[in-house]
């Protein structure tokens, strides 16, 4: 990476709420405590009642991004620390937490980036049909107006909904995500009450700068016969959200492999679907290879899955693409970083778009002082270089976010799989920078200066 970024780049971590906070201060029951506590959904009975314990140490977290040389930081709010039941009166107490938070990032000189939404809904709003109900999506409207009220002086930028594809499919069909239902019909009902909750979540927050966070991959078929296959990922994937929120529909073939009634749908949901937003967040991290041949499970997926979250599309198995794969058995490939970037860009309406998690999971080596994680390092640079080549290209990018500032409570995975700049011994707390987290201090500080960065 001889070449330098724009001076405006942005250069940020993420995290998100539950994964990190734990449940001090009183946060109220999310769907992840309840699946956490079901035998057998997470690997070694884990939970994030404690986790990186940021609440206690967000001070410190501070200090640690801004000794990286840090400009942003993209965290999300706890819905059930702001509002336990996910409905009637605002809890201050909690959202006393992130004007602290807010205000120590802005006294560092590191933009907040808030996420409303990342996937803790408030139990007491699953017991009363969750996400395949409608009025979910109106719940939600109505909190993001009580945060964005609370914190729309110190926060400039905004996003709706994190990775919606996976709080709808992975909880709702395969169930190997909170809240752990294998409901097909369920699932699609979920998703589309997602895609209306973040264009409600816009109206509610506009004129402030705000955006919607999808997770896209790069689709390949195994052979010339698996184009079918590929089709019917990448719509599920990718187009099934990118279409409703940048162009107003849902493609008419995703809808036809699902063959589900769509009788939850309204006429004017499409149009608050579609409002107009300020950026594209997207996740990116790894390539999808697959066959319309059955084939055994995804190296990917938690432990217990046994259902798909492919609806409509069950028969696709995913195959070794024959790349290297990260802790997560994912695949490494920053091409398709570019390759998304691309097809956003000149399928859909121009767009400012920023890498909202990029980030990849290894078996991190702790030596004394140092945390020695060359694939890491290896993973950054190269999607780092794919980002580059795409501002090259003259693809609206403006920043890129590291996933993830700190080890975390890794969902169905529990704490087994590590994703952090930072390494966190979750017995001591000890917090302690990797070599990933060192060269990205690097970069960053090369590029805030206008020097050439090296590889």
């Amino acid at each position: 990476m001889t070449r330098r970024f724009p001076a405006d780049f942005t250069w940020g971590a993420a995290t998100s709420a539950h994964q990190i906070e734990g449940a001090a201060g009183l946060r109220g029951a999310s769907i992840w405590d309840t699946f956490s506590r079901t035998p057998g959904r997470v690997v070694g009975g884990h939970h994030a009642d404690v986790s990186a314990d940021h609440y206690h140490r967000y001070r410190d977290d501070v200090r640690l991004m801004a000794e990286l040389g840090l400009t942003a930081y993209r965290f999300s709010v706890s819905w059930p620390r702001v509002q336990p039941d996910g409905s009637g009166a605002i809890r201050q107490k909690g959202l006393d937490f992130y004007r602290r938070l807010t205000d120590e990032l802005l006294a560092h000189g590191i933009q907040p980036w808030l996420t409303l939404y990342h996937w803790d809904l408030p139990q007491a709003l699953e017991d009363k049909g969750g996400w395949p109900e409608r009025d979910t999506a109106y719940r939600f409207a109505d909190y993001a107006a009580a945060v964005h009220e609370a914190l729309e002086d110190r926060v400039h930028t905004w996003a709706t909904v994190n990775e919606p594809w996976c709080a709808a499919f992975l909880g709702h069909a395969s169930g190997e995500h909170a809240p752990g239902r294998r409901d097909p019909a369920g699932a699609v009902r979920a998703a589309h009450h997602l895609n209306l909750a973040h264009g409600l979540a816009v109206q509610a927050i506009k004129p402030s700068r705000v955006g919607g966070c999808v997770n896209l991959y790069a689709i390949t078929p195994a052979t010339g016969d698996d184009h079918d296959a590929a089709r019917r990922i990448d719509g599920l994937q990718n187009r099934f959200f990118l279409d409703p929120i940048l162009k107003g529909g849902y493609p008419e073939d995703v809808l036809d492999d699902m063959s589900i009634e769509l009788d939850f749908m309204k006429c004017r949901d499409l149009a608050v679907i579609c409002q107009p937003i300020d950026l594209l967040l997207v996740n990116y991290y790894s390539r999808f290879t697959v066959s319309s041949r059955p084939g055994p499970a995804s190296a990917a997926a938690a432990p217990t899955v046994t259902a798909s979250p492919w609806v409509g599309s069950e028969h696709v198995s995913f195959v070794s693409g024959g790349r290297p794969v990260t802790a997560m058995g994912w695949e490494i490939d920053a091409s398709g970083l570019l390759e998304v970037l691309t097809r956003v860009a000149f399928d859909y309406r121009p767009i400012p778009m920023v890498i909202a998690e990029n980030g990849a999971a290894f078996p991190d080596v702790v030596s004394g002082d140092r945390v020695h994680d060359p694939g890491r390092l290896a993973y950054l640079r190269d999607h780092l270089a794919a980002c580059l080549s795409a501002i090259q290209l003259g693809i609206p990018l403006e920043g890129y976010f590291a996933w993830s500032l700190l080890d975390n409570f890794e969902w169905a995975w529990g704490y087994g799989k590590r994703f952090g700049l930072v390494h966190v011994d979750f017995a001591t707390q000890r917090r302690l920078p990797k070599d990933s987290a060192l060269w990205y201090a690097e970069i960053i500080r090369q590029n805030k200066r206008h020097e050439p960065t090296d590889s």
